[in-house]
């Protein structure tokens, strides 16, 4: 073990590497993607990061980090160990409120000054088994994460051979091999430390403990000279961890048990003329029909994502704990699933056992642009689901399950995790949650004026001048209206 940490040539970090995390953000990469950090962002154990003036969402992200000894070129897995010189503990820091701005590769938002402290001892890699390497991050006193490189999706080796492909890993080149989960935010004044250890080696040696202490910066950004911090609430459960850890209430959907109720009284084919005059022209699900008829659904999305069926894909996302069983065991009550099929029919989506699953915890239904197995028995469960149709094949056929909770297209509509679902007998509409209470406002007053319109024609009245009404007929609406409501005080 050494004490020292010289300035790395280059510094490379993966994006998404533990299963935990993985399944946190319900998207499992089948291959790994890289992004490099600044040579300056390098601190030492013990130092400060500044959270700059305007940002809110700071994040930790305990690593592995690997130190390159002889360098490598063009190195397979099995040698590629013999390439590592050192492990040490790591901080990939990164400020969320910059990271839209630059996509993945994360220039602003993880090349601060002070993003990567090291340290504060170096392992040396012939001592320790890369299968059984231990990572813990505490703030403030308090465990956040606890993992080992056994929850890899991906051995550490691999990383290491990878890279060699592209270009040459030199002598004291760092890899920064990701965060498993339990990252979350940071304020002025939390104590970050971070451990890489091996606790069932000869000796358990350890990097020791890597200190990190949040300052507040008060220089601002000058928006003259390139795009500003901004966050949104998918930053921010993103950051935190989770909707629940950055306060994120369920309400905040926009589906209050008010507005529930309205939506439930309110036609599909109402709210979507509201939508046009507000100018969503794009809000229908189309090709779709409930399995239950006569059934209405209103609910919150949650989403799921089918790709086109690959074998080698299917067979790294397609088993065991996948994307589509993962969202059918965490839908919530109230909550509709929407699933992206392509609009491709030719194979089931769900079936009996996963419509039990979601109707146990107590789903709302669930909407599909595919097809529907066990259909008859689905609809003795009592799940609505809105789908093309019934089709007996398993999903493998034409869909691999990918990711959930992610912005997806179905049926023609783009549905957002958290947009309104509402579907009856003449389809099913998508609402954006910001204008929702309008929408539905709006379409009880129609329906109220539709209803009495429809008294006025059955009475022998002409369409003409009624509907739409002109000045006259307004006026008595009105009246009419009136005492109605004064009638119901």
């Amino acid at each position: 073990m050494t004490d020292s940490i010289t300035r790395p040539g280059k510094i490379i970090a993966v994006h998404l590497s533990y299963v935990s995390r993985a399944d946190q953000r319900g998207r499992r990469p089948a291959h790994p993607s890289y992004f490099f950090k600044a040579a300056s962002s390098v601190a030492a154990s013990g130092g400060t990061v500044e959270r700059p003036a305007g940002t809110e969402l700071l994040a930790f992200e305990g690593e592995i980090a690997l130190v390159i000894g002889a360098p490598a070129r063009h190195v397979g897995i099995a040698e590629a160990w013999s390439h590592v010189a050192s492990v040490t503990a790591a901080n990939d820091l990164g400020l969320y409120d910059l990271r839209a701005n630059d996509k993945g590769s994360n220039v602003r938002s993880k090349g601060g000054d002070g993003y990567t402290p090291l340290g504060p001892n170096l392992i040396d890699a012939r001592d320790v088994d890369p299968t059984d390497i231990r990572v813990r991050t505490w703030v403030n006193g308090e465990l956040r994460q606890d993992d080992t490189s056994a929850g890899l999706i991906f051995p550490l080796a691999q990383f290491v051979a990878d890279l060699s492909q592209h270009f040459t890993l030199e002598t004291g080149d760092v890899i920064l091999t990701g965060t498993p989960a339990g990252s979350s935010v940071i304020v002025p004044g939390d104590v970050v430390e971070v451990e890489v250890d091996a606790p069932n080696a000869p000796g358990a040696p350890s990097s020791g403990r890597l200190a990190t202490t949040v300052t507040q910066g008060d220089a601002p950004f000058d928006e003259t000279l390139g795009s500003m911090p901004s966050v949104d609430d998918t930053q921010r459960t993103e950051a935190w961890g989770s909707a629940e850890e950055a306060g994120l209430e369920p309400a905040a959907s926009g589906l209050s048990p008010e507005l529930r109720a309205k939506l439930e009284m309110a036609p599909t084919a109402g709210l979507s003329s509201q939508l046009r005059k507000r100018g969503h022209h794009a809000c229908f699900i189309d090709g779709v029909s409930a399995n239950i008829p006569g059934t209405k659904i209103v609910g919150t999305a949650r989403t799921l994502r089918f790709i086109p069926a690959r074998e080698d894909l299917f067979t790294s996302h397609g088993g065991g704990y996948n994307a589509q069983k993962r969202l059918f065991d965490a839908v919530g009550d109230g909550e509709i699933i929407v699933i992206e099929a392509r609009g491709d029919a030719a194979t089931g989506t769900l079936g009996d056992i996963l419509a039990l699953r979601a109707k146990t915890r107590g789903a709302a239904g669930v909407v599909t642009d595919g097809g529907v197995r066990d259909f008859d028995e689905v609809a003795r469960i009592g799940l609505p689901v809105f789908s093309q149709g019934a089709h007996p094949s398993v999903l493998g056929r034409k869909h691999v399950p990918w990711e959930l909770d992610v912005t997806i297209g179905c049926g023609g509509a783009a549905v957002q995790p958290g947009d309104i679902i509402v579907g009856d007998s003449d389809g099913v509409i998508v609402i954006p949650p910001s204008i929702a209470a309008e929408i539905a406002d709006a379409t009880l007053a129609q329906e109220d004026e539709d209803a009495w319109i429809a008294v006025q024609v059955e009475a022998g009245h002409p369409v003409d001048g009624l509907f739409p009404m002109n000045a006259e007929w307004r006026a008595k609406y009105e009246a009419s209206r009136a005492m109605r409501e004064g009638d119901r005080a």
